[in-house]
């Protein structure tokens, strides 16, 4: 048995979101400054920067994780390598090199608790039932459910693979469960458009998810070249259909 001290009773730790087994603690100060650098880390805390980590409370079901993001587990947890054979491997290995992920995400199983790597990242945490499938932003998936399913999704035109900056491909994670988001933004500053059979239009890759159930193409910003030139808009990325986008107001 192990028992946890100076955790869930440590004055410093807030947990600021908590659904269903994923708790996000955050740190009010960083107690562990030098005199040098004590100023700047008051300043920052008074910022909102601040480290942050995800603990999982692991009850028989299992975890997949970012690779290198463990930092402890207790209990009876035990990790395999989330790759079913020699072409499950290469598969996620070239899914990995499109969609700048890790190839080999670690799958932490048992009864017990996970403990994630510190970040000054803002943690989302996510329940992809509600996004039917849900497009993440290069870099922005943790963790999540092993029972949530990872899918390379490829533009459906050209037109916003070359110009839209999203990216060729993306990863999208579909069913149901709990997924955690590196965010760079907190979830006070994102915007969330909810879309019913209209469209949003955004000039740059300010987008960092959306439900892939929306279209999503780059298109002029006005009808006419005219028009595009005179607004100075040039391009936007233009997510059309039903569905839900989160934007953040810094690329």
């Amino acid at each position: 048995m192990v028992t946890c001290k100076n955790l869930h009773e440590n004055k410093n730790i807030e947990i600021i979101e908590s659904k269903g087994d994923v708790k996000v603690l955050e740190y009010k100060k960083d107690l562990s400054v030098d005199a040098v650098n004590a100023i700047n880390a008051y300043y920052a805390a008074q910022m909102n920067v601040r480290k942050r980590q995800v603990l999982i409370e692991l009850k028989g079901n299992a975890y997949t994780i970012s690779a290198g993001a463990m930092q402890w587990t207790t209990g009876s947890v035990s990790m395999t390598a989330d790759i079913k054979g020699v072409g499950d491997l290469l598969g996620k290995a070239l899914a990995s090199k499109a969609t700048k992920e890790s190839a080999i995400k670690p799958r932490y199983q048992g009864t017990g608790l996970l403990m994630l790597e510190p970040t000054y990242k803002h943690i989302l945490v996510e329940d992809v039932s509600d996004w039917g499938g849900l497009v993440l932003d290069d870099g922005l998936f943790l963790a999540c459910e092993s029972r949530v399913q990872q899918k390379v999704v490829a533009r459906t035109n050209l037109s916003s693979a070359m110009l839209g900056k999203e990216g060729l491909f993306n990863l999208c994670l579909k069913g149901e469960g709990i997924a955690i988001l590196e965010s760079p933004v907190p979830r006070d500053e994102l915007i969330e458009f909810v879309i019913d059979k209209d469209e949003v239009r955004i000039d740059g890759n300010f987008a960092i998810a959306w439900s892939d159930s929306l279209e999503f193409r780059v298109e002029k910003s006005s009808k006419s070249l005219l028009g595009s030139a005179v607004s100075g808009e040039g391009l936007v990325n233009v997510y059309r259909g039903t569905g839900r986008v989160l934007m953040a107001p810094i690329a």
